[in-house]
């Protein structure tokens, strides 16, 4: 508890800064998750008010007419409830340290969400673009590396960027990964998968390496065109080179690799709860939605090859 800063002055934006301490410390946020509940609480104060007064005489009508402002600027239901969702944790979080009164937030009811189901790729398309990238170089050989890994393991892309030269036990086939929360998951991973990075550790990351002008060595598995880590952005705009090679589809992101390795193994039979050990989701109705993708794609096959439709 944080009573003991009743001592001095303490600003909102104080409260806020211990409320992402308390994330981090208690709860195991990630810093993507940090940061957003950050920007989230963030509008609210600018848009609410970010006085003690006016926080201290927020209540359910604040929280709606927030919501209602978020409506006008054209923000999406999910955006509204994640922006909601943040607000009414920290309001607790206050109520919890005694520095607001309790009041009926529970009670704004989040936005009705729309149902999207994820976007994937076929499989003939799946492998159109891990072959997409050229080998024979360097860089090729890793982008090549990366995707197949990507496909092989259903990994976030904050996962996949963030392995180091020890996470991956090649004799195994095995990937140890720190995903949401900081939580940690063996991935196997295939044998095509093993060989790529097998072949990138001898071929193509040592010479990566001599690219780094101040000769800095680092851990991380995955190095740029400089000898630096490759980050998430990084990642992002060379898969989005890939993918104009080889798809026409809207919207596919590097997100759609494991929407697509989630939707291929429940295709082939895999039991829905080893999908969800495999891919870390703590809540089973978050894998589910790939049973709707298979059932929507055995429906699209259907109407386009049954000939009295």
């Amino acid at each position: 508890m944080l009573g003991y800063y009743w001592c001095c002055d303490v600003t909102v934006y104080d409260w806020l800064e211990r409320y992402i301490v308390h994330l981090y410390d208690l709860k195991n946020a990630s810093p993507l998750t940090m940061q957003a509940y950050r920007n989230d609480i963030l509008q609210f104060l600018e848009l609410e008010g970010d006085s003690e007064e006016a926080l201290k005489a927020t209540d359910h009508q604040t929280l709606r007419r927030f919501l209602a402002e978020l409506r006008n600027k054209g923000y999406s239901r999910s955006t509204i409830a994640r922006k909601l969702s943040a607000t009414r944790s920290f309001l607790f979080f206050l109520q919890q340290e005694s520095f607001v009164n309790g009041a009926k937030w529970s009670t704004v009811a989040r936005p009705k969400q729309e149902k999207k189901l994820p976007r994937f790729l076929y499989y003939h398309e799946v492998s159109a673009l891990l072959e997409a990238p050229d080998g024979s170089t360097a860089l090729g050989l890793r982008d090549r590396t990366m995707l197949e890994l990507l496909y092989s393991s259903g990994l976030r892309i904050s996962e996949l960027v963030k392995l180091d030269i020890h996470s991956i036990q090649l004799e195994d086939r095995l990937v140890k990964v720190y995903g949401k929360g900081r939580k940690e998951r063996i991935v196997p991973i295939g044998t095509i998968a093993a060989g790529l990075v097998r072949d990138y550790m001898k071929n193509a990351r040592p010479e990566l390496e001599t690219r780094e002008k101040e000769g800095r060595q680092f851990r991380e598995l995955f190095l740029n065109k400089w000898g630096k880590p490759i980050g998430d952005r990084g990642f992002r705009d060379n898969f989005r080179k890939y993918i104009r090679r080889v798809s026409h589809k809207i919207g596919i992101t590097p997100h759609s690799l494991r929407h697509s390795f989630a939707t291929h193994m429940l295709d082939a039979g895999a039991d829905i709860r080893v999908v969800q050990e495999l891919l870390g989701h703590v809540s089973l109705s978050t894998t589910q939605v790939y049973t709707h993708v298979s059932r929507e794609r055995l429906s699209e096959v259907y109407r386009s090859t049954f000939p009295r439709r």
